[in-house]
This record gives structure tokens, sequence and C-alpha cells, in this order.
């Protein structure tokens, strides 16, 4: 009995469907120089701050971020070859020790550290973003997205970059 009991519970969690994999729609788009530096300046990046980029590509916002202002990095990336590219790119920029860049779902990515977190994406993730950013996020962090609004979220700040728009909010007490 204690078999036939163990066998049809083995069946039953083997027919169970795989639990649905949310795919993240994230074209490979380089944002321009001109404008990763219009927002970092929008939120207003200094020294003290902790940049995190999502989807960072080869990391040029996170180095900028540290080249730049002098702030730390942390770029957040799902594929392991941008990754590497990105590692290398800040080591040449000389800016490896204020950076580092993590494989990993944007998604499952712990924000809690961030004082500034930048976008590029599309307006699908920013959305589903949104509940993340807003429970992980301290009060007065900013968020600078490129091109992409936040839905019904409306920015503190507007401004249009080489015909880009660039938006900022700030995450509100709680």
């Amino acid at each position: 009995m204690l078999r036939a009991g163990f066998f049809l519970t083995t069946l039953a969690l083997a027919q169970r469907p795989e639990p649905e994999q949310i795919r993240i729609n994230a074209p490979d788009v380089r944002t321009s120089a001109a404008v990763v530096t219009a927002m970092l300046k929008l939120a207003g990046v200094t020294s003290r701050d902790t940049v995190y980029d999502l989807g960072s590509g080869d990391g040029r916002i996170v180095i900028a971020a540290a080249k730049e202002f002098g702030a730390r990095g942390v770029g957040i990336e799902i594929n392991p070859e941008r990754v590497e590219e990105a590692r290398s790119n800040a080591k040449k920029a000389g800016v490896e020790e204020r950076v580092k860049f993590e494989t990993a779902d944007l998604f499952d990515a712990d924000l809690r550290g961030a004082t500034v977190v930048t976008l590029y994406l599309l307006p699908d993730l920013n959305l589903r973003l949104r509940p993340k950013l807003l429970k992980e996020l301290k009060p007065g962090a900013r968020v600078v997205s490129h091109a992409f609004g936040m839905g019904d979220w409306p920015p503190e700040k507007e401004e249009l970059v080489e015909g880009s728009r660039i938006f900022l909010w700030r995450i509100p007490a709680k």
C-alpha cells in the first residue's frame, strides 16, 4: 500500500505543469553617451550614490556613474556574455573597484542597496517592475527611465535628450 501511494504521489508530481516562465521582452538597444550622462544628471547622482542599472548590457551607465560622478554601481544583466563585456569595459575605464556586474534576472535581483535605479526597458517591463521598485527601494531613491514611462505613476521630471525622453521618479515615503 505504501508503494502504491508513493507511486501515485510521484506520478501526480510528474504530471503537474511547470510554472509559467515570464519572458523578459527587452531588446539589446544601447543608450548614447549623451543620454547616459543626462539620465545620471537628472537623477542628481553624486559620489554618495549606488546606481543599479537593470538590463545593464555592456555596462555603460554604471561605468559612467563611477567615472563621471564618483558613484558606486551595480549592473544586473541576464546575458552572461554581456556581463563579461561589462566587466572588461569597467577594467578599461579604471572603475572596476567601484562597480560590479551580476548575471541575474532583474526580477530576482535584490535592489535594496540602490539609491538610484536606471532603466531602458519596454513599457510592459517597467509596469511589471514598478511594484518591486516601490517595495525594495528606500524612500527618496530615484528611478530614471530612458524612453518609457510607468503607466499612471507620473514622473517628477521629464526631459528630451537627442530625441529621446528620459523620466525621473522618486520613491515616496511608505
